[in-house]
C-alpha cells in the first residue's frame, strides 16, 4: 500500500460505512519526543482514524497560545523536520494509522522539496499540511509529493472565495482542511455560526472528504461537526491536557475515546477538556 493510499483508504472506508474521521492533533516533541511516541500509540489505540503531528516552527502564524507554547517546548527538545520524520519512522513500525504533518513552508523549503517528500514517504508519512502555503504557489511541492504518493492537504476558511475553494479542491488529496473560523487555533466554547453553510459551499466544488478543525474541543462539538463534515480535527484541547499534566498522558486517551464516540453519534460528554 502506498502512503497516500493509507490515508485515502481510511477516508473511503469511513465514508462507505457512514462513519466520520476523528483526527487528533499533538505537537511532535511535546512534552518530549519519547512522550510523543507514546501519545501516537495511545491515540491509535483510543480510536483515532488519522493522527496529525505538528512540526514546531519559530513563527507559527496559524497557532494560538496553547500550540505556540507546545512548539516552544518541542523546539527546546530539539524537535524539527528531520527528527519528526525519524519519529514517524519509529512509530510506523507499530501502527498503520495514517500520519499527517502540519508545518510551515520555510522548513520544507530549507530541507529541499524533493528530499523532504522522498524522506517523508520512506518514513511512512501519509499527508502534509503546510499552513502558510496557498495552492497557487504550491505547484513544485505538489508535483514532488504526488511523485511519491504523499497527500497534499490545503486549508479553506470562512473568508475563502469560490475561486479559492476551486483551487484548494483541485490541489488537495487525502482531505480538505476546513478552518471553522478566522484566526488561529485554540479552544472555543461555541462552534461558529455558518459552519454548515461553509461546508456546503465547499461540497459544491468537490466530492472529496472535508474535515473541520480549529476551536473544536468537546464531544458535543465533535458530534455537531460530524453531522455536516467527513471528519473532525481536535488539537488545542488535547495539547492543553498534555501541558497541564504531562505525567498523566492516559487522560488524553480517555478523552479521545469520548471524542471518537461522539463522532460516531454518541453525545455523552466524557471528561472535560481544559479551557484556555
Amino acid at each position: 500500500m502506498t502512503q497516500a493510499n493509507r490515508l485515502s483508504s481510511t477516508m473511503a472506508a469511513l465514508k462507505a460505512r457512514g462513519g466520520r474521521a476523528l483526527i487528533p492533533y499533538v505537537m511532535a516533541g511535546d512534552p518530549d519526543p519519547q512522550a510523543t511516541e507514546r501519545l501516537v500509540d495511545l491515540l491509535a489505540a483510543s480510536g483515532a482514524d488519522v493522527i496529525e503531528l505538528g512540526v514546531p516552527f519559530s513563527d507559527p502564524i496559524a497557532d494560538g497560545p496553547v500550540n505556540q507554547r507546545a512548539g516552544l517546548r518541542a523546539l527546546a527538545h530539539g524537535m524539527g523536520l528531520g527528527p519528526a520524520l525519524a519519529l514517524v519512522s519509529r512509530v510506523r513500525r507499530r501502527t498503520e494509522v495514517p500520519l499527517v504533518f502540519m508545518t510551515y513552508y520555510n522548513l520544507v523549503l530549507k530541507y529541499g522539496l524533493e528530499a523532504f517528500c522522498r524522506d517523508a514517504a520512506a518514513a511512512g508519512l501519509d499527508g502534509l499540511i503546510v499552513a502558510d502555503l496557498p495552492p497557487e504557489e504550491a505547484g513544485d511541492l505538489i508535483a514532488e509529493a504526488r511523485r511519491v504518493g504523499l497527500a497534499t492537504i490545503f486549508l479553506l476558511a470562512p473568508t475563502s472565495t469560490d475561486d479559492r475553494i476551486r483551487a484548494v479542491a483541485a490541489a488537495s488529496t487525502g482531505f480538505i482542511y476546513c478552518v471553522s473560523r478566522a484566526g488561529v487555533t485554540g479552544v472555543r466554547e461555541e462552534l461558529p455560526e455558518g459552519l454548515r453553510e461553509l461546508v456546503a459551499r465547499i461540497r459544491a466544488h468537490t466530492s472529496g472528504p472535508i474535515c473541520v478543525g480549529f476551536g473544536i474541543s468537546s464531544p458535543d462539538q465533535v458530534h455537531a461537526v460530524a453531522e455536516v463534515a467527513d471528519g473532525v480535527i481536535v488539537g488545542s484541547a488535547l495539547v492543553k491536557m498534555i501541558e497541564d499534566a504531562p505525567e498523566a498522558l492516559e487522560r488524553v486517551g480517555t478523552f479521545v475515546r469520548s471524542l471518537k464516540a461522539a463522532a460516531e453519534g454518541d453525545r455523552s460528554t466524557g471528561p472535560a477538556a481544559g479551557r484556555r
